[in-house]
């Protein structure tokens, strides 16, 4: 593997690195995301490049969250996943945020970046502290659904689309997982308050 400083950052769409996040991200899926701008992270060369990160910006999960932090819910973008392989070279994940961020501030009209670390998986926010990002607080205590090996926010189960007659329908995963909730293989797990950070792009 190459060194940090020669990586290479690219904007991509979500289907590039819907796998790789899936695979590597500890919350095991995408779904639920509204994705604004996706980013991959390679090694090599572009004849060779090798695919070492995942990063997807979206909208806020939490409906109305926006306001604590922007005029307006065009103002603010949250970073939804952050993944790399797991031999990266130190520093990695920060110069990924940094790149992302600087392409961000050219590229868009967003002016503030929220990210959440996690305490439950024993994250404080050692990455977000490294790229400039400030810690504004704690979220409340929340409540996820444990399907498998995959965990989803409580939303999930609320997840529609509106089908050819006009009619709001559950997406499939999310019918997926409410059936399961239903049938006792799935089950509701309380979380500890996240880490809260803010960028100001």
């Amino acid at each position: 593997m190459g060194r940090v400083k020669d990586f290479t950052v690219e904007p991509v769409d979500i289907n590039t690195i819907r796998e790789f996040v899936e695979t590597h991200h500890y919350s095991g899926n995408v779904n639920g995301i509204r994705v604004s701008q996706c980013f991959a992270l390679y090694d090599g060369t572009p004849m060779q490049w090798n695919l070492i990160g995942g990063m997807i910006y979206g909208a806020l999960g939490m409906a109305n969250a926006w306001k604590k932090y922007g005029e307006s819910e065009s103002d603010v973008v949250e970073l939804r996943r952050l993944c790399c392989i797991d031999d990266t070279p130190k520093n990695t994940e920060s110069y990924f945020i940094g790149r992302t961020l600087r392409w961000m501030k050219r590229n868009t009209d967003y002016k503030v970046v929220i990210s959440y670390a996690d305490a439950h998986y024993g994250h404080e926010g050692t990455i977000y502290k490294a790229s400039n990002f400030e810690h504004i607080g704690m979220t409340a205590k929340s409540r996820v659904i444990q399907f498998g090996d995959r965990t989803y926010h409580d939303k999930t189960i609320r997840t529609t689309y509106t089908d050819k007659n006009g009619v709001k329908q559950l997406k499939p995963f999310a019918l997926r997982v409410k059936n399961a909730l239903e049938s006792g293989s799935a089950h509701y797990e309380d979380r500890p308050p996240k880490h809260i950070y803010r960028y100001v792009l």
